[in-house]
């Protein structure tokens, strides 16, 4: 079965551990697709999380009509 395509909303972990890197993993293990809305950006490994830029909130709302559209 097929759950169709899915949309993430989270920010990016610079490390792929979590965030939206590791939604679009389990998508493809749950046999779909995804598409994803960027909230921040990190820099961010193992050992902590080092920095967070925020994403504008009027590109947080572009993205996702672009996505939606």
């Amino acid at each position: 079965m097929n759950p169709g395509p899915i949309l993430t909303i989270a920010g990016s972990d610079s490390g792929g551990g979590a965030g939206l890197q590791q939604d679009l993993k389990v998508f493809t293990v749950l046999g779909s697709y995804g598409s994803s809305v960027v909230t921040a950006l990190t820099a961010q490994n193992t050992l902590g999380v080092h920095a967070v830029e925020p994403v504008a909130p009027d590109f947080v709302g572009k993205q996702l009509d672009a996505v939606l559209e």
